[in-house]
């Protein structure tokens, strides 16, 4: 190639690079503060979101204990061996709940830390219905007079 070609490649290389600069900042949709301030914003409503689902859960397991509890007052020895240790394990997840909730309220916490405790309490919310939904079955009524 000969120099004269080698420079004009070169020029033109360097004008199409400006061309494209300049193109994609005007047509960007926002500026690096704008899309970083966005993005904070859509942190935080994520964590907010987090927070008010697990609240959510908190309440419900809260109702299940209590459920719970009634019910094992009145089931058989052997259902309630499991029935108690349901109730255990959603007690620990609601204490835990509780524990991060405050954590949160601090500034301690982070949206990893608020889902590992929503799925904890999920699971063990779904433990103690599915448990509570069989015991149900098994409690034999007294026929009303």
């Amino acid at each position: 190639m000969s120099k004269a070609r080698t420079g004009k490649l070169a020029m033109s290389a360097v004008v199409v690079a400006g061309i494209g600069y300049a193109a994609g900042i005007l047509t960007a949709p926002k500026s690096g503060k704008q899309a970083r301030r966005d993005l904070q914003k859509a942190a935080v409503k994520a964590k907010k979101e987090a927070e008010a689902k697990l609240k959510l859960l908190h309440s419900d397991l809260a109702n299940l204990i209590t459920q719970g509890k009634r019910q094992a007052k009145t089931t058989s020895t052997k259902a309630k061996a499991g029935l108690d240790d349901a109730l255990k394990s959603a007690l620990a997840a609601k204490d835990k709940a509780r524990q991060l909730l405050s954590a949160v309220h601090e500034g301690e916490a982070d949206n990893k830390d608020l889902q590992k405790a929503i799925n904890e309490v999920k699971k063990a919310t779904l433990h103690l219905k599915s448990f509570i939904k069989k015991d149900t079955k098994n409690v034999k009524t007294k026929p009303k007079k």
